[in-house]
């Protein structure tokens, strides 16, 4: 009997986190029954949602439809990037109401544990929070993990939490290549709080602070110098450091560490001005210090937006997103080009080979778009 109370027992749990709902494309949130009773677009044969069924969905927060927008926006066929661009093009009024807060740190300092004990104490005092967990993408493979709501398990199955695997797509800065894209759907869809966790790949990590208000990096004590490389060129634009696990027998550790971070900062210009970096000390496992973290963010926000530097950021972000799509669209008319296609694999093997040097090669490539 007590077996099959188990069974019984069992099938009344929420469904894990990689739980999959049949017939919905991929890049939905896992969690079934997630549609608003508001809204139900119309379902086609061919499942295709017109740009103004996916902005209806996203503005009254039917987590498919949110889930789906952004499958649309990672995608690289033309048809979906051109409806893509259409999508933000209307959701754009919208957004632009929350805080964004970047997560990094070194290997095993826990962020992923400290991003479900902030996102649970945040949606327990109401708000929306939605994460974009980044996984490195295998520079061979093209594949990621994509494993933060298996380690999120309890942050996924929250109503008022969002959280998105992404792969990184070999993407330099630790982000995914449609990031500032996605932060626009979750705003538009009601998200206030907007947690990037990135890779964790040292001095890229520049590329996440062109994204978000708030940059946190997380480190941990007793890890040596070569786990924490990252903290060299991190450091400089972090606007909050934490030493983690600080529980137990690590105490003590921590503390001697939170006093040499805060020798080394002391030496740096602060990451934005008017605002002094500092270092505190958290347990993300025992939930302590979490709450002092987001007072801090919550400090932080009210005197950047007092200063004027908080909108400020805001305009310089959205400046160098417009340049970094430049280069991108301007890299993919390059390599379509038919005289470019042609030649393209001739002067690799020439490089390959030794008879042609790298830089002259560039050159005789780029002489073509001249001739076309």
């Amino acid at each position: 009997m007590a077996e099959g109370k188990s069974r019984k027992d069992s099938k009344k749990k929420p469904p894990s986190a990689l739980h999959v709902v049949q017939g919905v494309e991929g890049g939905h949130d896992g969690m079934p029954g997630s549609e608003s009773k508001a809204f139900r677009p119309a379902r086609r044969n061919n499942n295709h949602l017109t740009t103004n069924e996916y902005v209806d969905g996203i503005l009254a927060g039917d987590r498919t439809i949110i889930g789906r927008a952004i499958t649309l926006i990672e995608s690289n066929a033309r048809q979906h990037q051109e409806q893509a661009q259409e999508l933000l093009k209307e959701i754009l009024p919208h957004s632009g109401n929350s805080i964004r807060v970047g997560i990094t740190g070194v290997p095993g300092a826990g962020k992923s544990t400290f991003i479900e004990a902030l996102g649970c104490q945040l949606t327990d005092a109401g708000n929306k929070v939605a994460v974009m967990a980044v996984d490195p993408s295998s520079s061979l493979t093209k594949g990621s993990i994509l494993g933060d709501k298996t380690r999120m398990e309890q942050l996924s199955r929250d109503p008022n939490a969002f959280i998105r695997p992404s792969p990184s797509g070999g993407t330099l800065g630790g982000v995914a290549r449609k990031t500032r894209e996605t932060i626009i759907v979750f705003e538009a869809a009601g998200f206030n709080v907007v947690l990037v966790e990135t890779i964790g790949v040292g001095q890229n990590e520049i590329t996440v602070r062109s994204m978000v208000d708030f940059f946190l990096l997380i480190l941990i004590a007793g890890a040596g110098d070569e786990l924490q490389g990252i903290k060299r060129g991190v450091m400089e634009i972090a606007d909050a450091i934490i030493i983690n696990k600080a529980d137990g027998d690590n105490i003590k550790a921590a503390k001697l560490a939170r006093a040499e971070y805060e020798r080394a900062i002391h030496y740096l210009q602060p990451a934005t001005k008017g605002w002094n970096t500092g270092v505190h000390t958290a347990s993300a496992i025992h939930g302590d210090g979490i709450k002092e973290i987001w007072d801090i963010i919550t400090e932080y926000r009210a005197a950047t937006k007092a200063s004027g530097v908080f909108d400020e950021r805001r305009r310089e972000q959205s400046r160098l997103w417009l340049h970094s799509m430049l280069e991108e669209r301007i890299k993919e008319m390059f390599y379509s080009q038919p005289d470019v296609v042609s030649a393209l694999p001739k002067i690799e093997r020439a490089v390959m080979d030794g008879s042609l040097p790298a830089a002259q090669a560039a050159w005789e490539i780029l002489n073509l778009l001249d001739k076309s």
